[in-house]
């Protein structure tokens, strides 16, 4: 059995250490609080939920900007809630099916809720998860992708 000595090791080794070990954890908050984004880009498309639109009177527009490449079909689901500390409520659902032929090209979905006065005392909050599969010209569906949330909106009466 043989013992190796460890060398010494200098003070400039051991402040690069420290400012390395300095900057990696100062830089994971950073990392952390980066917003994320609400689209998601699969096999040929993306699909974004925009944030709800209050109309007035409890009104509101939920839309969803789907862009596909040429010979796509797209398939989404949407749910719409109302946001509460507890449990959320839910609004509705709907599904959405849209074929992208010949040209690469966007088009904006849109579905309408009308949110009961939950709260009494204030406005209430909204927004809508997403989560859609793809299709090729072949016909075969892709798996559905994670659901994605929109920020939240206020509506006031």
């Amino acid at each position: 059995m043989s013992i190796t000595p460890t060398a010494k090791k200098s003070w400039r080794s051991r402040l690069a250490l420290f400012s390395a070990i300095s900057f990696g954890l100062t830089g994971i908050p950073l990392a952390l609080a980066a917003p994320a984004q609400a689209d998601t880009s699969y096999r040929g498309c993306t699909v974004d939920p925009l944030d709800p639109q209050s109309r007035g009177n409890g009104k509101v527009d939920f839309k969803i900007k789907v862009y596909c490449r040429d010979g796509r079909t797209v398939q989404i689901r949407q749910l719409r809630y109302e946001d509460e500390r507890r449990h959320d409520n839910f609004l509705g659902s709907s599904w959405f099916r849209e074929s992208f032929d010949r040209h690469d090209r966007a088009v904006t979905l849109r579905s309408s809720d009308w949110v009961p006065n939950y709260d009494r005392h204030g406005p209430e909050k909204v927004y809508q998860l997403v989560s859609f599969r793809v299709s090729t010209d072949h016909g075969r569906w892709s798996n559905w992708t994670r659901w994605e949330k929109s920020d939240l909106e206020t509506v006031r009466r």
